[in-house]
């Protein structure tokens, strides 16, 4: 009886350590999903990420976190069968938080399957990208920009070298 209480009692102790794991990250949504996609479990991280309290959201569909385009076009759908069938979805798109402000996430969903591999849900962990993305885009047209200038210098240049010759 010792060994067993013993084990039950490293396995309280280490579901504990996990709990106060997923409740310490706050810059990662991480959720869990039953096997239709409702969530199931809400870390402080989707409440400062996505906008609902976990109250809000534990028993509804994610696909509300997608925008009404991807959902017209059946990505929520694809994104559980992709980690239904190879263990793990990976991608990044809009999404909407509660108040219905998009962002862009990076989102990754695993597939979870119980001992017999039989499916029992989805974890699923969403980063929110906006300001790195936006700062990609400003860099993006700082580099046009040197480029048109270097472009507009050497044709200035060679221009000049004409009129030196005229």
């Amino acid at each position: 009886m010792k060994d067993s209480d013993s084990k039950d009692d490293v396995l309280r102790q280490s579901e504990r350590q996990f709990s106060l794991l997923v409740s310490g990250v706050t810059d990662y949504a991480i959720f869990m999903l039953d096997p239709d996609g409702r969530v199931i479990s809400w870390n402080p991280g989707a409440r400062r990420i996505k906008g609902y309290s976990a109250e809000e959201i534990i028993g509804r569909h994610f696909s509300q976190f997608y925008t009404e385009e991807d959902r017209r076009a059946g990505m929520p759908d694809r994104a559980l069968e992709g980690a239904r069938r190879h263990g793990r979805y990976e991608n990044e798109g809009w999404r909407v938080r509660a108040n219905g402000e998009r962002f862009w996430a990076h989102s990754i969903i695993d597939a979870i399957n119980d001992d017999d591999g039989g499916l029992i849900g989805f974890a699923k962990i969403t980063r929110d990208m906006t300001e790195r993305r936006a700062i990609e885009e400003q860099l993006r047209q700082a580099q046009k920009m040197e480029a048109i200038g270097q472009l507009t210098g050497g044709v200035a240049h060679d221009f000049n070298n004409l009129l030196i010759i005229i």
